[in-house]
């Protein structure tokens, strides 16, 4: 249920403050990332009082590694994005030009990248040019419509009881923030934490989508926000972000690293799973560290990949997950990073197609790696500092 402020203004603003500050949350429509940031050194450094614009305009020879990439194999991506951003007038002409490149070249691509688009360059609010990116995947979970001794793990739908509050038409600045919470009587409190849905008084009894085996294999997925169920008899159906619970993302990752559990240079997620492995009596207490809890929805059999936040299909190794205050969705940003885990340059032209709850400011992103195991392996080992430009079309003066 989603309500607007004008049918909840009764509330005194004290309320709404109450309110904002228990159950504000991103409205990001999926917590993507691999649950492990912040880990230094290669987080971003910290901002001192200098602001600047997140962005500058340069010149192609700027790009680094622009030359490296071979930009015909985001196209079909950038098509995609198109379909919404064809309906904005600073971006009909470069949709529609698009539209004509199906086939072309490399050369032809790239030209019509340069001839058509202005590259700028984002920035930390201290001026800084680098900063962290990460990846994610759709993971494959063993799973069930029924529950059962070897399911028994629910996945759940968004529940009935679960309100949506905009505030949107009285404070536009909150136009990518929406309150989450449910009704206690006539008072609007925050909603169920993780604990507390996974608690043996089951408030979402009743809510169940599939039942999984593995709880540490859910949490993953709550993280990715798309997956692949897997059935006994082999048939599969995958699941997307429906809703999230309004209670802000907390790295399970960083509290290993707090507990002196892991080290920096171990933190992973194979080797979170791996310690959950070899400490089943510790799992639930490290994955409530997190009360952030996200709900689903079943995709049609034909979906053979996830939708991301723009709307169209993400598209391995070429979509990106960012932050919406920064970076519009269906901008292409290019990416001057490394091969996870390596110092193996890794220079490539994405489209920012998807958000995520860990995605947070102008120089992050979050690269989509595809589904199953091998692209589960990249997603857990990113963790790269990464320069990124994004590219406007060109007598563009504003953001799309």
């Amino acid at each position: 249920m989603t309500f607007s402020f004008a049918k909840v203004r009764l509330m005194s603003l004290a309320g709404w403050l109450i309110l904002i500050g228990l159950i504000a949350s991103c409205a990001e429509p999926k917590p993507s990332g691999v649950d492990l940031e912040p880990v230094e050194p290669i987080a971003p450094k910290p901002a001192t009082e200098v602001s600047v614009s997140p962005l500058a305009p340069v010149s192609w020879a700027d790009v680094e590694g622009w030359l490296d990439d071979d930009p015909s194999l985001v196209l079909e991506a950038f098509q995609r994005s198109c379909r919404s951003l064809r309906w904005r007038e600073e971006w009909q002409v470069v949709c529609a030009r698009a539209t004509e490149l199906s086939g072309m070249s490399e050369a032809a691509i790239r030209a019509y990248f340069e001839d058509n688009f202005v590259p700028h360059q984002m920035r930390q609010p201290n001026g800084e040019t680098e900063g962290l990116l990460t990846g994610y995947y759709v993971p494959d979970l063993r799973g069930s419509r029924n529950p059962s001794p070897a399911y028994p793990y629910a996945l759940y739908k968004r529940p009935e009881d679960l309100l949506t509050i905009d505030l949107s038409e009285i404070y536009p600045d909150l136009n990518h923030y929406r309150l989450r919470g449910r009704l206690d009587g006539n008072k609007v409190i925050p909603y169920w934490d993780r604990e507390q849905i996974n608690s043996e008084g089951q408030p979402l009894a009743g809510q169940e989508l599939f039942w999984v085996s593995d709880p540490v294999e859910l949490f993953f997925l709550h993280v990715q926000g798309s997956g692949r169920i897997i059935f006994d008899d082999g048939s599969s159906v995958m699941v997307n972000y429906a809703d999230q619970n309004g209670h802000r993302y907390h790295s399970v990752g960083q509290y290993l690293l707090d507990q002196g559990i892991m080290q920096p240079h171990e933190m992973s997620m194979q080797n979170i799973r791996a310690w959950a492995r070899r400490n089943p009596d510790q799992v639930d207490t490290l994955l409530n560290q997190n009360p952030s809890y996200v709900f689903f929805r079943e995709l049609a059999q034909d979906v053979t990949s996830p939708p991301g936040a723009q709307g169209v299909a993400l598209t391995p190794g070429r979509s990106l997950a960012v932050d919406p205050r920064y970076i519009p969705l269906g901008t292409p940003v290019f990416l001057n990073t490394y091969w996870p885990g390596t110092d193996q340059p890794l220079n490539r032209l994405m489209v920012a197609q998807d958000t995520g709850g860990a995605i947070k400011g102008p120089v992050r992103g979050d690269f989509f790696w595809g589904m199953g195991d091998q692209a589960g392996h990249q997603a857990g080992r990113m963790k790269q500092a990464v320069r990124m430009w994004i590219l406007l079309p060109k007598g563009s003066e504003q953001l799309p």
